[in-house]
């Protein structure tokens, strides 16, 4: 059902362990040539991890576990690459299209191809406006059981509002070197975590456990942005308030809205926000790497 690359599936003969790696990122998220430094920095963090990246797609109509060159390239020049989220998968499979993946999309790709750790920038969350817009991110975690490691939700989502319904979908969130919910750019946003671990054995216990018990959803770890790319909260809040203004203004709503909005924080920061994105990519590609092999070493690992 999911196609490997060669690299992918020389590492899954090898048993080393596998971080599955959302491509929306690289197709929609991060500017060109940003998206290439985004994609070397990721995969090399995860190797020197000792575990093998696996970008998620869906190339011409086959979902993958990795990009092949030709693939890759197509990607990265956004050549026809439409946005895919969890639902819609099939409707690409079946037209042959290229299709980068969401958070959404890649737990459910990485999932059935039994891959248990994807790292990203940060997950989808609630909307200030309209609250009920809600990211597929979350409900796809809460029934998807893979670790995902990210810098916690985009800046511009609402972080009360997300951690609620992280906790009525019951998908555990635990902070790893912090007390606060990360904020994307900034170091910190002001909330608490619900749990804390400072080190990667405390945190493969809790993953240990959580798979022990048979839960059915994913867990959510998110560490902070590194202290030498991340911006000041306070810059950060003034510029997501003025990228929402500036969105009001042109009625920009819907799908185009959180591209629309991160691309509008990154004038508004004169650039230093790519700069803190592309940091958070490459730390939290680390930290799951780190991760992937520290439970393939100690038990409790990838099913592949």
């Amino acid at each position: 059902m999911i196609r490997d690359t060669a690299a992918v599936a020389k590492a899954r003969a090898a048993g080393t362990p596998i971080v599955a790696l959302e491509s929306s990122v690289l197709a929609q998220g991060l500017p060109i040539p940003a998206n290439r430094n985004a994609h070397i920095r990721m995969c090399a963090a995860v190797r020197d991890a000792g575990a093998e990246p696996a970008v998620t797609a869906v190339a011409h109509g086959v979902p993958t576990l990795g990009l092949d060159d030709a693939a890759l390239e197509r990607f990265l020049a956004r050549d026809g690459v439409r946005k895919a989220s969890a639902r819609d998968l099939a409707h690409a499979m079946a037209t042959g299209a290229d299709a980068a993946t969401t958070v959404a999309a890649t737990l459910a790709i990485a999932h059935a191809a039994g891959v248990d750790i994807v790292a990203t920038g940060g997950i989808g969350g609630v909307h200030h406006d309209p609250p009920f817009d809600e990211s597929a991110d979350l409900v796809e975690l809460s029934r998807t059981p893979v670790v995902v490691v990210c810098a916690g939700i985009k800046s511009i989502l609402d972080v009360p509002a997300t951690l609620e319904r992280l906790e009525t979908l019951g998908i555990p969130v635990v902070g790893y070197g912090t007390d606060e919910f990360p904020g994307f750019y900034a170091v910190g946003s002001g909330v608490p975590v619900p749990s804390r671990v400072d080190d990667l054995e405390s945190l493969a216990a809790v993953v240990r456990a959580h798979r022990a018990l048979g839960r059915r959803s994913g867990i959510l770890v998110v560490r902070p942005t590194p202290a030498s790319a991340a911006l000041p909260r306070a810059v950060v809040d003034a510029a997501v308030v003025e990228a929402r203004d500036h969105a009001a203004t042109r009625r920009v709503s819907g799908a185009v809205s959180t591209p629309f909005l991160l691309e509008a924080v990154a004038a508004a920061t004169a650039g230093e926000s790519l700069a803190a994105n592309l940091a958070l990519l490459e730390a939290n590609a680390s930290l799951a790497g780190r991760l992937a092999v520290h439970l393939a070493n100690r038990g409790g690992g990838v099913r592949h």
